[in-house]
């Protein structure tokens, strides 16, 4: 399940975050782009993983994570590689099994709308007296 490293590019950027006096010397952001377009996947994984991605999706099929939470760029490394196993990995688990409508029981309505009437009745009470 782990990304072909031929469609794997790693860019590193300046990070917004913590770093201290290193916040404008050092490029310990990453951004990892991964080509799931040329990954070959089947129609249905591919579909779920293009769902997931939502708008780190480029048009071209491009998955892009950025991770600049950590101060070294090892561990931005690691942080973005394991968010994106982590997305193929939900790709790849089967769909969940579809709903099937059901009705509330005569049972359930009835104590529903027993416990609606009690409860108008208890505000109905709060209400300022009415003048005799």
């Amino acid at each position: 399940m782990t990304p072909d490293p031929a469609l794997l590019e790693e860019d590193f950027l300046r990070a917004s975050g913590p770093g201290g006096q290193n916040v404008n010397k050092l490029e310990t952001a990453v951004q990892l782009r991964f080509r799931a377009a040329e990954a070959g996947y089947p129609e249905r994984i591919w579909l779920r993983l293009r769902t997931l991605a939502g708008r780190r999706m480029t048009k071209d099929g491009v998955v892009i994570i950025t991770a600049q939470e950590h101060r070294t760029r090892e561990r931005n490394r690691e942080e973005a590689m394991a968010r994106l196993l982590a997305m193929l990995e939900e790709a790849h688990k089967p769909p969940p099994p579809k709903r099937r409508p059901t009705k509330p029981t005569r049972g359930s309505q009835t104590r529903r709308m027993d416990s609606k009437t009690k409860r108008g009745t208890t505000k109905a009470l709060r209400g300022k007296p009415t003048p005799d």
